[in-house]
Order: C-alpha cells, then sequence, then structure tokens
C-alpha cells in the first residue's frame, strides 16, 4: 500500500460556480472562458486580496474552443490577476478540474506556492464539428490548383462524402482503445453486477427530486448568477426536471444498446456547460489575509482500471485512501460521487459490497463494505444537473463542502470516474 508524505496543509478557502446549462442541440450562450470568468470574478472580488497576490491559475478544460489556447492563462487575464501570475490548464477527461485541484494541493503542500485559484470549465454545447480527413485533403488540393482547369477537375470529384462532419462531442465520448461509448461501458457495469432498468431510473428520479429539494431550500448558495449577452440572469441549473418519475422514464428507450439496453437519456448525465472555480490556500496564506476556511483537503488519489469498465474508476480511486486513511464507509460523513451514469454510481456501491471483487481488483482480504444512500449525492448529481465534464471534479469538491458545513459534519469524499480507465478520488475534512 502506497503512503504519502503530509506535507503543508493545505485549505479550500472558498468557491464559487455557475448554473450548469442543459445543451439543447445548438451552442449555448457561454464559452468555456466566459463560465469560468463568470465563477471566478464574485469569487475573487469578495476576498481581503488582489487577485495579483494569486501565485498560480491552474483550470481544467477537456475541449477549449479556438481562441481559447491554454484557457487558464486566457481566463486569469481576463480576471485581472496580471500578466506576472503564471497560469496553465490541464485535461483528465470527466476529472479535469479535480486535476487542477489535486495539482494546486500538491503545489502548496510541497511549498512551491500559497495561494492558487483552480477549478475547471466546459462549454460542452459549443465541441466542435470538424471537416473530415477527405474534405481536408480536398481543401489542400484546392489552395494548390493554379489553373481554372484543375479547378475544375477538383470539383468534379467532390462528392457527398466529403461534407460528412466529425462530431466532436461523439468522438470525445468515445474510447479509441475499446471502440465503446462511454454508455456502452456502462451497459456493462449493468450486465455485470445485474442492475436493472427499474432500479437505474429509480436513482435517476432520486437525483432530479433531490436537486429540487436543494433549490427549494436554497442550498446551492456557491451559484453565482451569471448575465448573457441580451442583460438577462441565469441562477439556476437548467436540467431539473421536478415532474421526473419512474412513469415518465419508462418512456425512454435505450440509446446505447437499442435492442437489449438498459442506459437511456433519462438515466444518464445530461450535456451539460458550466464552471466552477476554488481557491485554495496555505495556513501562511489564510492568517496574512485573514481568510475563512471552508476545510482542508486531507487526501487524492490516482487510479487505473480497464477502459471497459471505467465506471469503476472511483472504487479504485477511493480505496487507496481508505486504506491509508484507515477508514471505513460509515466514518465518512458524506460523499459525493459524480453521477456519469445511474447505473456507474450503483456499480460502484455494489463493487465494495462484493468480496469477490474487492479481493480480485481492490486487493482486499474482505468487502469495504456498504455505503449509507442518505449520504451520498445528497443534492442531486450529473444525472439531475448535468456534467460538464472539466468543471465536475471542482463541483463535487466544492459542494461537498457546503454539505458538510450546512450539516455540521467532519469528513467527506469525492470521486469521479474517468474515460479511458481511470478514477479520481479527494479526501476533505472539516474542523
Amino acid at each position: 500500500m502506497a503512503t504519502r508524505s503530509k506535507g503543508r496543509p493545505v485549505f479550500i478557502v472558498d468557491g464559487a460556480r455557475t448554473p450548469f446549462f442543459k445543451a439543447v442541440g445548438k451552442p449555448g450562450p457561454f464559452r468555456a472562458s466566459d463560465l469560468a470568468v463568470a465563477a471566478g470574478r464574485p469569487l475573487l472580488a469578495r476576498q481581503s486580496f488582489e487577485p495579483e497576490n494569486l501565485d498560480e491559475v491552474i483550470l481544467g478544460c477537456v475541449m477549449p474552443g479556438p481562441d481559447e489556447a491554454n484557457i487558464g492563462r486566457v481566463v486569469a487575464l481576463r480576471l485581472g490577476c496580471g500578466k506576472s501570475v503564471p497560469a496553465w490548464t490541464v485535461q483528465r477527461n470527466c476529472a479535469s478540474g479535480m486535476q487542477a485541484l489535486d495539482c494546486a494541493y500538491k503545489n502548496i503542500a510541497t511549498g512551491r506556492a500559497n495561494l492558487i485559484l483552480a477549478g475547471g470549465t466546459e462549454s460542452m454545447s459549443h465541441a466542435p464539428v470538424l471537416l473530415n480527413e477527405k474534405m481536408v485533403a480536398w481543401l489542400a488540393d484546392w489552395s494548390k490548383a493554379k489553373s481554372f482547369g484543375r479547378k475544375l477537375q477538383l470539383l468534379g470529384q467532390l462528392r457527398g462524402g466529403h461534407l460528412k462532419p466529425v462530431i466532436g462531442l461523439l468522438r470525445g465520448l468515445s474510447d479509441p482503445i475499446v471502440g465503446l461509448s462511454m454508455g456502452q461501458t456502462a451497459e456493462i457495469l449493468a450486465h455485470k453486477f445485474k442492475i436493472d432498468r427499474d432500479t437505474m431510473d429509480a436513482y435517476a428520479v432520486a437525483s432530479h427530486h433531490r436537486l429540487a429539494k436543494a433549490q427549494d431550500e436554497g442550498w446551492l448558495d456557491e451559484i453565482e448568477a451569471v448575465y448573457d449577452s441580451r442583460g438577462k440572469h441565469h441562477l439556476h441549473d437548467t436540467g431539473l426536471r421536478r415532474d421526473s418519475s419512474l412513469a415518465s422514464l419508462a418512456k425512454l428507450k435505450p440509446v446505447f444498446d437499442r435492442q437489449f439496453g438498459r442506459v437511456t437519456a433519462g438515466n444518464s448525465a445530461q450535456v451539460t456547460d458550466g464552471a466552477a472555480m476554488l481557491i485554495l490556500a496555505s495556513e501562511e496564506a489564510v492568517k496574512q489575509y485573514e481568510l475563512p476556511v471552508l476545510g482542508r483537503i486531507v487526501d487524492s488519489e490516482w487510479a487505473g482500471l480497464e477502459p471497459s469498465q471505467m465506471g469503476l474508476g472511483p472504487v479504485h480511486a477511493m480505496t487507496p485512501i481508505m486504506k491509508r486513511k484507515r477508514w471505513k464507509p460509515d466514518g465518512v460523513d458524506y460523499w459525493e460521487i459524480n453521477e456519469a451514469f445511474a447505473t456507474q454510481v450503483l456499480a460502484c456501491l455494489e463493487a465494495w459490497k462484493d468480496e469477490h471483487y474487492c479481493s480480485s481488483a481492490l486487493n482486499m482480504r474482505t468487502a469495504m463494505g456498504e455505503i449509507d444512500r442518505d449520504r451520498l449525492n445528497v443534492d442531486g448529481g450529473g444525472v439531475s444537473l448535468g456534467h460538464p465534464v472539466g468543471a465536475s471534479g471542482a463541483r463535487i469538491v466544492l459542494h461537498l463542502l457546503h454539505v458538510l458545513e450546512r450539516n455540521n459534519a467532519k469528513r467527506g469524499m469525492a470521486s469521479l470516474c474517468i474515460g479511458g480507465g481511470q478514477g479520481g478520488a479527494m479526501a476533505v475534512e472539516r474542523d
């Protein structure tokens, strides 16, 4: 079992996120950098330090736009951090936002920094639609053609297949190594752990109902209002379906295995735009700027596993932390496991209860045990509020700390599955 040196304590002092906007088939009103700035601007405005006092800015993003190269730097400059504050971008698929936090955590723990703005952003509705290779080659020949006759010849070679687009989002949500979409990997887990359609749908309904209650009770105060170019303000996650029911979900057809499948659009995470930003600080910075403290990051872990079963990534990443800390599931007060698919979260719960899986895949002597569903994703998750892939890892850590604060609880665990066969986890505590 791996051991970790503690290093300096690392605190999360504040954070903010935008509403999450469900994609509706065309580009949304905000690009990824717009969303990150919308979350970061009010967050920095209420601090006792100036943006120029940051040591660095780290941002997770999977698909920045063509005008957002090194989007971390773009956002840092737009936020007024100044030219002297370095900024960079990380990409670990669905866990890019958590990767940004982990990089900040380690830089502070090792003494390389004291104050960092980190988080994640994604505008999935702006995912690129690309020309295919045939068309790119044709355009290359066209640009080299000098004579009118050659251009006519090339026009005669143009076929409908040249115009077939490459949908970047669909390619990005597929694994090129095993040739499976993320939804197909969820179907594999449903079969492996015998999770039926009704169970998935019931989980999805609960996710929507929990988010509805959180909105009604005012439990999502980490959300900052966003204003679009028409002056309209946005304050709530738009993917919520308050009337979600087993009957309504039962009408939906499987998406990834149309004949025998169980995974539908209704029990899967939504394609979404959104951003979440957090401020991490050393003890020195907390004292210097008299900063409040939401909690501390106490450990993190990254794990790899079979890509076709990528949804089990959370148990592979959380298990080493649990071993190092000598925690049992009932010793963790609240959990956030990102809802890429209802069946994926359910499979993680089943895996930790399965002695054979824990022994063969996680190198444990016995099963890890059972997570109390009443303490898991208590305010909904990706199924109901969406999963902007670059942002979700930062969102679940931020929201977990708010849940701990609200319930006067101490210990929490946040985790995600990651396309390509990985898992990420981060443990946090409040004093």
